[in-house]
């Protein structure tokens, strides 16, 4: 699936190197809404308990995995949105997503959370993909 970076010189860079693009253009397919994903098991146990790098790379590769599911790829998601417990973490955070993303990134939101459903999570992250 060929995606188009929506962009403008008047519109600021991704701040601080951020793996994110201001909009995305993708072209008519299958929508895919991933339900936002925390760093879990199958069993319901925290996985990297007060790492952001571990809890990052566990929820992208449940996003991954429910987008792959639908017969879909990273390259295919066109929107993320991460909520944190602290904006501190937002470097650490796109360092991962640097391994999981290619350009052009997608659309992406982060938004600073009081809390998540575990107070040893740190991170969730909802996508939105177009498959096929």
């Amino acid at each position: 699936m060929s995606r188009r970076v929506i962009s403008n010189p008047s519109l600021p860079a991704p701040m601080r190197g951020g793996a994110f693009s201001s909009g995305v253009e993708a072209p008519q397919g299958r929508t895919i809404y991933v339900s936002g994903q925390v760093s879990m098991d199958a069993e319901g146990d925290v996985v990297g308990e007060g790492d952001i790098k571990r809890q990052t790379e566990t929820v992208l590769e449940h996003v991954k995995t429910v987008v792959e599911e639908a017969g879909g790829g990273m390259d295919d998601i066109v929107k993320v949105t991460v909520f944190i417990t602290d904006m501190g973490l937002y470097d650490e955070i796109h360092e991962v997503r640097r391994r999981y993303f290619a350009e052009p990134y997608p659309a992406s939101s982060m938004v600073e959370v009081s809390a998540l459903i575990d107070p040893r999570l740190l991170i969730e992250i909802e996508a939105v993909a177009v498959v096929g």
